[in-house]
């Protein structure tokens, strides 16, 4: 019988499961897995936590898998990973170094965090779009780490959880403008994202895709070029002021004013052409990106 992800519903369980005292809280941990103690051929199908896993490695000399991908963590890095997502270890001869905060749902149930921690997107990234760190960055993100494990250390107090889930909100706020700085300074890699998602939408076109498939989907070009789509929509809108979407549109767009410019085909081949079902939707997009209808600006063209 096949083996199934381990599922940890709970800190302490994880704990055991790593050979580590039970956690000082049972809703928040500091966990270093260069000194936990366990086998990960025992984990060989995948663990699936039911919490928040924030972690920072200074060193990973293993792999870790994360969706049909691994990501070599050797330079340091961060990854966020958001409860019910399936994380394989690999290599039992790993280094996982580093410090990884677990939280669970129930410590930021009460708080505004509780809404606002789903509107960070790299809890939507894939491993191999972790975030890494300046020293200075690795500075800035340790010392939060290890305020966060002194006051765990602490005796619990009516103020602890404020002063904890604080924390946690500068964590996540140093992390996305970390990520903004990535997306800026990460030229080479950036530019091949956008060239092979260029690219894509050019073959789509060029192939006739649409006539079967409809309009090119944000899902379906971020899987073609191996990033996610969370993590392709916010490197487009730092870059080029645009989501996945939103770009789409706009070759979408570029493209129905080469073929109203060609003037070979009607209105409504070229909403076919482009992968509209119905000629009222390329009418709709285009007056609300260009203020005209297909119609008038092919007018506009001859004028």
């Amino acid at each position: 019988m096949k083996k199934q992800p381990v599922i940890f519903s709970s800190l302490s369980q994880l704990h055991r499961a790593m050979g580590q005292a039970a956690p000082l809280h049972p809703l928040i941990s500091i966990l270093n897995y260069g000194d936990a103690k366990f086998d990960p051929k025992e984990f060989e199908q995948g663990i699936i936590l039911d919490f928040y896993k924030i972690s920072f490695k200074t060193s990973f000399s293993g792999k870790l898998r994360y969706g049909q991908g691994y990501y070599d963590f050797e330079a340091g890095g961060m990854s966020f990973i958001a409860p019910g997502q399936l994380l394989k270890m690999q290599d039992e001869e790993a280094d996982y170094s580093g410090m990884t905060l677990h939280i669970h749902p129930d410590f930021i149930r009460h708080y505004s965090l509780n809404t606002q921690i789903k509107h960070y997107g790299f809890f939507g990234y894939s491993a191999a779009e972790a975030l890494y760190l300046s020293e200075k960055e690795k500075e800035t993100i340790l010392s939060i780490y290890r305020f966060i494990e002194d006051e765990l250390g602490e005796r619990i107090d009516k103020f602890s959880q404020d002063v904890i889930i604080s924390q946690i909100e500068l964590l996540l706020n140093y992390a996305n403008r970390f990520y903004d700085r990535q997306f800026l300074t990460r030229k080479n890699i950036n530019n091949d994202i956008l060239s092979k998602l260029e690219e894509t939408l050019e073959n789509y076109f060029r192939d006739d895709k649409l006539l079967i498939k409809g309009l090119p989907t944000v899902n379906s070009v971020a899987e073609n070029i191996n990033v996610t789509p969370r993590y392709l929509s916010d490197l487009l809108r730092n870059l080029v002021g645009l989501n996945t979407q939103q770009y789409i549109h706009e070759k979408v767009i570029a493209k129905a004013k080469e073929y109203l410019a060609k003037d070979e085909l009607t209105i409504a081949e070229i909403a076919y052409h482009l992968g509209f079902e119905h000629p009222q939707s390329l009418n709709k997009l285009f007056k609300s990106k260009t203020s005209f209808s297909p119609s008038d600006y092919k007018k506009s063209l001859l004028n």
